[in-house]
C-alpha cells in the first residue's frame, strides 16, 4: 500500500517511515503543504497522512482542496494535543479520521488499517500493474509471470512495485534503498544487491535463460521484456 506522508518535522517523520516501511508500506514524503498538495494530485495514494501545521499550505487547506477536486483518497490527520477546534473541522472538510500528538505507533496503525478498510482508494486508480507478462495486483498483492503465479517476500513486492511504476527507467540502488528501507540504513549495505539477486531468479521467464531485471553497473536496475 502507498501511503504519502506530509510531515515537516524530520524527527517526526523519520520515525513514521521507519516504521511504516517495516511494516510493508511504500512511503512517500512531503515536507510542506503545496508539495503534498502536488503530490498527492499527481501521485497514486492508498492513504494520506497529513498535519495540520505546516509551512505554505496548511494541512486543512490541503485537505479542502483535494475534496473540492473529488479526490476520495483517505486522510488522516495529524494533529496537536490541544487542537480540538482543528479537528472538528478538518473532520467536517472532508479528513476520515485524526490521531493526536504524541500518538502510539499501534493506534496509528490500528486506524489506518480502518480507514482504508471501510473506504475505498480513489476511484480511477490503477490497483494492477503490468509489464509484458508480469502482473501485480496490488489490491491481492499477487503476482505473476506468464500467468504462473510467483512467491515473493514483503520487501522483493516493494522494490517490484518500485520497477514497474517506473518502467524502463534505471534505478539507483540509492534510491530503491531509501524508499524500500529508508534513510536509516548504512548506505555501504549491499542488502538491495542481496535481494536484487533474489528478485532476478523469481522473475526468469519459463523457457528463457533472461531475467526481466536488467542490471547496469554504475548506474541501477530497470526492468525489461525479454519476450
Amino acid at each position: 500500500m502507498r501511503i504519502l506522508l506530509v510531515e515537516d518535522d524530520d524527527r517526526v517523520a523519520s520515525f513514521l517511515e521507519r516504521g511504516l516501511r517495516a511494516e510493508g508500506y511504500f512511503v512517500v514524503r512531503a515536507s510542506d503543504g503545496k508539495e503534498g498538495l502536488d503530490l498527492a494530485l499527481e501521485g497514486d495514494f492508498n492513504l494520506i497522512l497529513l498535519d495540520i501545521m505546516l509551512p505554505g499550505l496548511n494541512g486543512l487547506e490541503v485537505c479542502q482542496a483535494l475534496r473540492i477536486k473529488n479526490f476520495e483518497i483517505p486522510i488522516i490527520m495529524l494533529t496537536a494535543m490541544d487542537a480540538s477546534q482543528d479537528i472538528v473541522h478538518g473532520l467536517r472538510l472532508g479528513a476520515d479520521d485524526y490521531v493526536t500528538k504524541p500518538f502510539a505507533y499501534e493506534e496509528l496503525l490500528a486506524r489506518i488499517e480502518a480507514v482504508t478498510r471501510r473506504k475505498p482508494a480513489q476511484k480511477g486508480r490503477t490497483n494492477t500493474l503490468e509489464f509484458g507478462s508480469l502482473c501485480f495486483d496490488r489490491d491481492s498483492y499477487i503476482v505473476t509471470l506468464a500467468e504462473q503465479e510467483i512467491s515473493l517476500t514483503v520487501k522483493e513486492m516493494a522494490i517490484l512495485e518500485l520497477l514497474m511504476t517506473n518502467p524502463g527507467k534505471y534505478l539507483s540502488r540509492e534510491r530503491i534503498l531509501s524508499n524500500v528501507w529508508g534513510m536509516e540504513m548504512d548506505p555501504m549495505t549491499n542488502v538491495v544487491d542481496v535481494y536484487i539477486g533474489k528478485l532476478r531468479k523469481k522473475l526468469m521467464l519459463p523457457n528463457n535463460d533472461e531475467s526481466m531485471i536488467e542490471t547496469k553497473r554504475g548506474i541501477g536496475y530497470r526492468l525489461v521484456s525479454p519476450e
